[in-house]
């Protein structure tokens, strides 16, 4: 069984399927689709499967020609069908794993998967787990669902995790270009899954369990969570002392060893930073272990849309005029630059803030034209243009997202006030008075 599915993998004859069809599944889906893979692309969302279907991309770094091609092949099917798992020899589960409002895993997608593989898959499948999660996830959930039907584990079906690490927008790490960590359940499971891999991507490294991939991907994501809590904080110190903390870290990255910048900005967005952190924190209460660390960092990332506002509110008093009923003009809500990706974004907090205070909010995002509805926030906002009169009638421009296309320097010459949280005002701030950071 073990070789029939190798020699399927190998020859990609192997019949891929993808669960999640979102940032890191339909990268996926092209990259198997262009390697000559049949790929079909799972979701519970019938909108979703319909814009797919008609070859229309929803992601705005993903260009719908690339998902059309793939269809017109024939290398690309969306389906919402789940019963047309038992036709997949390989099933890649890229659902989202979000945190309840108490900060504990909410696994409810993993687990639904888990149930749709075990009630329609059928032996012989290699399955991978992508999603970010615990050490033990794999081990714990996935594999009891999917014993029971299928088998024992490595002989009559084969288990995996392999940690995603998309990077949204980023044009130098393409899907092929980043090295993907694969832990098996069994040595044939590794095996297996170190194969179809090494088939659609440049380097593979393979680990000895899970538990170890699992570990791995929390590690990469807290790593940048507590150094950017670490420039957050020292942020807020260099204001308080009259130091620009940009020209600091800019002189600090002159040192050619020792030293790696990481900069500050309104507080964590997207799908990993915010989140994954707290999915180490809440597993190591099971091993009476406080991981202080962590805790420290996301209460400091947390706390800087707290502080954004208080900065905006202090550039505002020195103007004799008091946030509520003032009109705020937000420059970019995507979590990150040149991205139409929401997930987790500061800029939603700092808005809700804002509203919450009595100012009167509007913005501007080239690739946000309507802020969808979230678990979190309903604003019912479009972006506006961003034009002279726009800018005139603000009583503060906000920058919070530095999207590529945008003259800052013509936007704070028309300012009343200016606050900039991602130093897009450091070759020009120093000729203005009308200019707060952040």
């Amino acid at each position: 069984m073990k070789q029939k599915l190798k020699d399927a993998i190998q020859t990609h004859g192997a019949k891929i399927g993808i669960i999640g069809m979102g940032y890191v599944g339909l990268p996926l889906v092209i990259r198997f689709g262009r390697s000559g893979y049949r790929v079909t692309g799972f979701d519970i969302d019938k909108e979703k499967v319909a814009s797919l279907k008609k070859g229309r991309s929803y992601i705005a770094h993903i260009p719908s020609e690339d998902l059309s091609s793939l269809i017109d092949e024939g290398r690309f099917s969306p389906t919402d069908d789940y019963e047309l798992l038992r036709e997949m020899d390989v099933v890649i589960i890229c659902v989202p794993t979000p945190l309840t409002k108490t900060q504990e895993p909410d696994l409810r997608y993993v687990r639904a998967t888990s149930r749709q593989i075990a009630q329609h898959g059928r032996k012989g499948q290699l399955i991978i787990l992508e999603s970010t999660t615990y050490p033990g996830t794999t081990r714990e959930i996935l594999l009891p669902d999917l014993s029971k039907p299928f088998g024992e584990v490595g002989k009559d079906f084969f288990l995996a995790y392999s940690p995603e690490r998309e990077d949204p927008g980023n044009p130098d790490f393409s899907t092929e270009k980043i090295p993907k960590v694969v832990g098996g359940m069994t040595p044939a499971c590794r095996e297996l899954a170190a194969a179809l891999y090494g088939e659609v991507i440049r380097k593979v490294v393979p680990v000895s369990s899970p538990e170890v991939a699992e570990f791995t991907k929390l590690l990469e994501n807290i790593y940048r969570s507590i150094n950017i809590a670490l420039v957050n904080e020292l942020k807020v110190l260099a204001n308080r002392m009259g130091i620009d903390i940009w020209e600091v870290i800019q002189a600090a990255s002159t040192k050619p060893f020792g030293f790696h910048p990481f900069y500050p900005g309104p507080g964590l967005g997207g799908h990993c930073i915010p989140i994954d952190p707290f999915y180490l924190s809440w597993k190591a209460k099971q091993y009476d272990f406080a991981t202080r660390f962590i805790q420290l960092s996301g209460e400091i990332n947390t706390s800087m849309p707290r502080y954004v506002v208080s900065r905006l509110m202090d550039g505002l008093n020195e103007r004799e005029k008091s946030l509520k009923g003032s009109s705020i003009l937000v420059l970019g809500i995507a979590y990150k630059k040149n991205v139409d990706d929401l997930r987790e974004s500061p800029a939603l907090d700092i808005i809700d803030n804002l509203f919450k205070r009595g100012a009167q909010v509007s913005y501007h995002d080239p690739y946000i034209p309507v802020i969808p509805k979230t678990r979190k926030y309903a604003f019912s906002l479009r972006s506006v243009p961003l034009d002279e009169a726009t800018i005139r009638e603000a009583d503060a421009v906000l920058v919070l997202t530095d999207h590529d296309g945008i003259d800052y320097e013509w936007v704070a010459t028309l300012s009343s006030l200016f606050v900039d949280t991602r130093n897009v005002s450091f070759s020009f701030r120093n000729r203005f008075d009308n200019i707060v950071t952040a």
